[in-house]
């Protein structure tokens, strides 16, 4: 049975394989943010059976290997990796042609096909699929096929693969982790009873028996928190739990499946006004040799704000029918 766990190890290997080429290069801060992030993927298993079981020492090992990876990012500076030259990527380019949207295409094609197949796929009477996590699970093998793929159609070897992986790691450096990061700090948030909080702040503010205010507030929130937070998975769970559920769902009867959705996505309308997300907004215009740092920012404003709007519109038809 393949599950998401086979994925995290395979991750960690390729983490590992990240920190031995920095370190075959001395750039010692990078190989050891790399190696032990490899490990905390290794060994996550191992944290989540021990605190089930009661022993604390794991966990507390992982919160401290957390710890010295903050230290370590400060440690690590962006230089240029070797890669190849304009003129060759250029040439490679003009022979690909639009095959060099095919492994890009995949990713969606195969996760969305993963997420429809795998109830129902067995060999004998084993599943083919862990039913736990099985959109990642999708979203991860997928990622694996393409890569595989796009070997394929440059026609290069097999490593390039996880050299040119390592290579863009390296040069976002840890805003790679900034996703990962941020979710886990929403959950925290979430499970701190911040939710709540905001559920009673916005029954003294707002009405609570309006449905269109319940909305925009919602709406709203999850925009300001991913604006605060720098990332939609951060703000969802606390939003959901403060508003979404409560209010809507419950009190208003909104249909969760299509206000989680598109509650997701109206978040995203924050990602794109934020320098908090580092990795989408300020690592862009540090790779393009912006003059203005904030030039992502001021070039996607527009269209967040609309989208957030439209996004009201959607959920008030869609999520209340």
């Amino acid at each position: 049975m393949l599950t998401i766990e086979h994925f995290y190890l395979l991750l960690a290997a390729f983490l590992a394989y990240a920190g031995w080429k920095n370190l075959r290069q001395r750039r010692y801060a990078h190989a050891a943010f790399w190696g032990l992030i490899a490990l905390l993927f290794a060994g996550g298993d191992v944290v989540l059976r021990a605190s089930k079981a009661g022993d604390a020492l794991p966990s507390q090992i992982a919160g401290a290997a957390v710890l010295i990876l903050a230290l370590l990012a400060t440690r690590m500076r962006r230089e240029p990796l070797e890669e190849a030259s304009e003129s060759e990527r250029l040439t490679s380019a003009l022979r690909l042609g639009h095959r060099l949207f095919l492994p890009a295409l995949l990713i969606p094609i195969l996760t969305i096909a993963v997420v429809l197949a795998g109830p129902h796929l067995k060999m004998g009477d084993t599943m083919v699929f862990g039913q736990t996590g099985l959109t990642l699970t999708g979203l991860a093998l997928a990622c694996v096929v393409s890569a595989m793929v796009a070997v394929v159609v440059t026609r290069q070897p097999a490593l390039r693969a996880p050299d040119e992986g390592r290579r863009l790691l390296d040069t976002m450096g840890w805003a790679a982790l900034l996703p990962l990061v941020l979710a886990t700090l929403g959950g925290v948030f979430a499970a701190s009873g911040v939710g709540e909080s905001i559920a009673s702040l916005v029954s003294m503010v707002i009405p609570a028996d309006n449905r269109m205010a319940c909305l925009l507030a919602f709406a709203a929130g999850m925009v300001v928190f991913t604006v605060i937070m720098g990332n939609a998975f951060a703000a969802f769970p606390v939003m959901m739990a403060g508003i979404g559920l409560p209010l809507l769902v419950q009190r208003h009867g909104a249909d969760p499946a299509s206000l989680g959705a598109i509650g997701m996505l109206t978040g995203y309308c924050g990602t794109l006004l934020t320098p908090m997300a580092a990795n989408f907004n300020i690592v862009p215009a540090v790779l393009l040799e912006l003059d203005d740092q904030y030039g992502v920012i001021r070039a996607q404003a527009a269209t967040g704000l609309w989208l957030m709007g439209t996004n009201v519109l959607l959920m008030a038809w869609l999520c209340f029918r």
